[in-house]
């Protein structure tokens, strides 16, 4: 499972992230309670975060031995850090066209999707060693980190990735592990999931 953190003041004035560390506001710890609520049921085996703050407070709702992985992060966004979707685009104008056709584009001279899937693809694979059969690993992340691990998993070329809606704060995805491959069983859910079988 891919659990997005909760919301924080600059997701609520639409400013990018990226790997700057603002805190989830009031709303933001009030859905990671209420989502990890939804969540204890599932008993995760491993439940593992990004270490950045506002994942970390996400995580700690959930469990209280929670690991900590810099790989979670989200994607490095350079110079677009800081700023709100309308400054970036008068800033960086050609990426922003760009980054709208769904090209992977290192924005503000941050990395690619491509980058992102290989080592969150990597942190994660380690950690799923982890987890016993028919068991459950939670990774508390971002919304880019989610999308780019989704597509890693899936096989999935990074000039597609796009198509994959974000998730909103406090919402899940759901990999299942088949005899066939991964496959995509929630995706941007926000209600306690449903047994799946593969």
């Amino acid at each position: 499972m891919l659990w997005r953190h909760g919301r924080t003041a600059w997701n609520a004035a639409g400013r990018f992230q990226g790997q700057l560390d603002p805190p989830l506001d009031d709303l933001g710890h009030r859905q990671a309670a209420a989502s990890a609520a939804a969540l204890a049921g599932l008993r995760p085996d491993v439940v593992v975060s990004s270490d950045a703050q506002r994942a970390r407070a996400t995580a700690a709702a959930l469990s209280a031995h929670v690991q900590s992985d810099a790989r979670l992060r989200e994607i490095h966004l350079g110079a677009w850090q800081g700023l709100t979707g309308k400054e970036a685009k008068v800033a960086f104008p050609t990426e922003w066209e760009e980054w709208l056709n769904g090209q992977d584009v290192r924005r503000g001279d941050g990395e690619t999707y491509a980058e992102v899937g290989v080592r969150v693809g990597a942190a994660l694979r380690e950690q799923l060693v982890e987890v016993p059969a028919a068991g459950v690993l939670v990774a508390v992340t971002h919304g880019g980190t989610s999308r780019a691990a989704i597509g890693t998993f899936l096989g999935l070329p990074a000039s597609g990735w796009w198509r994959l809606g974000p998730l909103g704060n406090c919402r899940w995805s759901v990999l299942l592990e088949t005899e066939r491959g991964w496959r995509l069983a929630e995706h941007n859910a926000g209600d306690p999931p449903e047994a799946c079988s593969p």
